[in-house]
């Protein structure tokens, strides 16, 4: 058997969806053949303990440096390169190429034989960048793959690779937990708490940032209340653009149709997914394209709830979408595409139901963890390909 150590910033307890990508395709590997090295979650002293509860619960070993940010820095170089030959690790995993991907060179001399390194969003930003471009490059020939979440990200940092490291990457998306993320997931239950029973809820589970697209709902929200005048807009998840769109709907004057839940916790989100009739989260590419959706795995858990989807067009959220039969795509920065779509689905009961049951079922076809863990246990298998220089 094979060994890996997986070297990441972005592990729980810090939230966030790299973070509970990673954890969910280490709890698939096996537990004995599997070594985490993460950055210490400090933001406060409970922060210290919620890390050190979480990492006594896990079924593999997990070292944290004393750091909040991982860097390849000297230091955490030889650590990792440490941990490597202790733990007899033969195959390396990083939870995000960029930048710890730098440390390669020196885990490939300490005897790693297969080395993954993993992207999400920001490498594609990394890859319009000049300084950035040469450091994936470097990334790139010191892997043996980089993989990538879909056809977005993999054209825009194949760009930034040589041509063999680009003929090196695999297609690595995050999954969806369809035993977890269901019709029936307790909709109900949330509805009659938050008094939106009977009434038509569009749903959004995101962070709450400009990217996301919250704005743009509730400036669509006038137009959709024209139409269907007991629509709500339930906006679940906290975030620094919280106080914005609050201010947004007042001024809109869609207040009293606009709820916000904050954040709540990950064991309460497929009911919160179930209260709506439809999903919505329209997304913009922003700063040039520097912040744009890596995959957007939020329309995922929405299709494996049984909710059709309205998407924006940043970057990869397209991906996560089959335009016509699971949702549809829309110009994210465009209230009235988005109304329009909304107000589609919110006046045909059957639409709706079609294309739920189409997004259950391509969940269930192509985006379970189970089929994505099998394909990141074959990448981390000495011998399975090319390694990189």
């Amino acid at each position: 058997m094979h060994k890996t150590l997986i070297v990441t910033n972005d592990f729980p307890p810090r939230p966030g969806g790299i973070q509970a990508f990673l954890h969910n395709m280490a709890l698939r590997l096996d537990p004995a053949q599997v070594v985490v090295y993460a950055s210490t979650w400090k933001r406060s002293r409970e922060g210290v303990r919620a890390t050190a509860d979480f990492d006594a619960e896990q079924p593999f070993a997990v070292v944290r440096a004393r750091t909040p940010l991982l860097l390849p820095t000297p230091q955490a170089t030889r650590q990792a390169a440490g941990l490597l030959r202790e733990h007899g690790c033969t195959s390396v995993w990083f939870g995000a190429a960029a930048p710890l991907g730098l440390m390669a060179p020196a885990l490939r001399r300490a005897g790693a034989e297969r080395i993954v390194a993993t992207t999400h969003g920001h490498e594609a930003g990394w890859a319009q960048l000049p300084a950035a471009r040469q450091l994936l490059r470097r990334i790139g020939q010191s892997t043996d793959t980089i993989t990538y979440l879909g056809e977005y990200t993999r054209a825009r940092i194949a760009g930034a690779l040589t041509p063999e490291a680009a003929a090196r990457m695999a297609q690595l998306p995050p999954g969806v937990d369809e035993k977890t993320f269901h019709p029936g997931s307790g909709g109900d239950e949330v509805r009659a708490r938050l008094g939106l029973t009977d009434r038509p809820v569009v749903v959004c589970v995101s962070r709450l940032v400009p990217r996301k697209g919250q704005d743009t709902l509730i400036r669509a929200m006038p137009a959709i209340l024209a139409a269907e005048p007991d629509a709500v807009l339930l906006i679940v998840g906290g975030g620094p653009y919280g106080k914005d769109l609050r201010r947004l709907a007042h001024d809109t004057g869609v207040a009293g149709s606009v709820r916000f839940t904050g954040a709540v916790p990950w064991s309460e989100l497929p009911a919160h997914y179930g209260a709506g009739d439809v999903f919505a989260m329209p997304c913009r590419t922003r700063r040039g394209g520097l912040d744009v959706e890596g995959l957007g795995i939020v329309y995922l858990e929405a299709s494996a709830t049984g909710l059709p989807v309205v998407a924006g067009d940043s970057g990869g959220a397209p991906d996560a979408v089959l335009d016509g039969e699971t949702g549809w795509v829309v110009r994210g920065d465009t209230p009235a595409e988005s109304a329009d779509r909304v107000i589609a689905l919110l006046a045909d009961p059957g639409l709706r139901h079609r294309m739920g049951e189409r997004g259950r079922a391509w969940v269930e076809e192509k985006w379970r963890w189970d089929l994505l863990a099998e394909t990141l246990r074959t990448l981390l298998r000495p011998g399975t390909g090319p390694s990189g220089v």
